[in-house]
């Protein structure tokens, strides 16, 4: 991390997988970047797995497994093929957009993927790292604005969500704001986030 400008470092989290069972995100840190695994916990608002034919579940969870193994060996565009045909099976399920908003971004095809986000939003609200990620594309994009917006957003579901207070402040920095950027590393390295830490000693009084 130590060559790579703030500019070009922020941070989208991962695919997610396809729980058996009712569906439910919780996020850990396994390295950079962050990961995100499906739990039975905390049911995710407008997956409705229980709406789906007999069959129908196991060909979702099939396609996400293998959309998420091409993601994993860079196979973005076989990726997103198979994402697509999850939502083919089921138009409604957030997880699925999510992830094929990963895979766009990965290919630079960041109004895809914002477009991908934004309807995992429609769905489900609630859903704080497709908030983070679309920021990131947003960003990418060169919309601070609206990136900042997002991570906003991010932070009023989760407001420990590290990642976050990291890119938002390099969209503060970008906009002129150090002192705004500064306060945002300095959440995040109370999080624990290591860069965050790293930054604050180098940029920030």
């Amino acid at each position: 991390m130590t060559s790579m400008p703030r500019h070009t470092a922020a941070i989208a989290v991962g695919v997610a997988t396809a729980a058996v069972t009712a569906v439910g995100l919780s996020f850990f840190r396994v390295g950079k970047p962050l990961l995100i695994v499906s739990t039975a916990v905390a049911g995710v608002a407008g997956v409705a797995v229980s709406a789906r034919r007999e069959g129908e579940e196991n060909d979702v969870n099939a396609c996400i497994k293998s959309g998420n193994a091409k993601y994993g060996i860079g196979d973005y565009q076989g990726s997103i093929e198979d994402f697509s045909k999850a939502l083919i099976i089921d138009p409604q399920y957030a997880l699925a957009y999510y992830n094929r908003g990963n895979a766009k971004d990965e290919l630079e095809d960041y109004k895809g993927a914002i477009d991908d986000y934004s309807k995992a939003l429609e769905i489900d609200a609630n859903h704080a790292i497709a908030y983070n990620n679309r920021g990131v594309a947003n960003r990418k994009s060169g919309d601070n604005r609206a990136a900042i917006a997002d991570y906003n957003k991010a932070l009023e579901i989760d407001s420990k969500l590290a990642v976050a207070y990291l890119n938002r402040g390099i969209s503060k920095e970008n906009d002129g704001n150090l002192t705004g950027a500064c306060a945002d590393w300095r959440a995040a390295s109370a999080l624990g986030d290591e860069i965050a830490a790293k930054w604050v000693k180098e940029s920030c009084r």
